[in-house]
């Protein structure tokens, strides 16, 4: 397959922060462009996420103070089932 450059102007500093977060996913930048190059011709749109943990991940008490919130949500009939969601994006937005 013949090989032709990408050239992209960018903030210097976005750069650096752009190669590190690569090298933490274990690609080079230039494989990274190329995986998302080849994404969005494949999908037709920007098809994904590629993300890491975020980094002020919840502690047990909080956590369990997250669970708390949504079970009482349920039991007050302030939440919907996965189904209903799912039909409603699917109708709203084509997902």
């Amino acid at each position: 397959m013949a090989q032709a450059t990408f050239s992209v102007r960018m903030d210097e500093t976005l750069k650096k922060q752009f190669d590190s977060l690569c090298a933490e996913f274990g690609m080079n930048t230039s494989t990274a462009i190329n995986v998302f190059a080849r994404a969005v011709v494949r999908e037709r749109k920007i098809p994904f996420e590629i993300g890491l943990p975020p980094t002020d991940t919840l502690n047990e008490e909080l956590l369990n103070l997250e669970l708390a919130k949504g079970y009482a949500d349920i039991l007050a009939g302030r939440a919907k089932d996965a189904d209903s969601v799912f039909r409603q994006l699917h109708q709203e937005y084509g997902i």
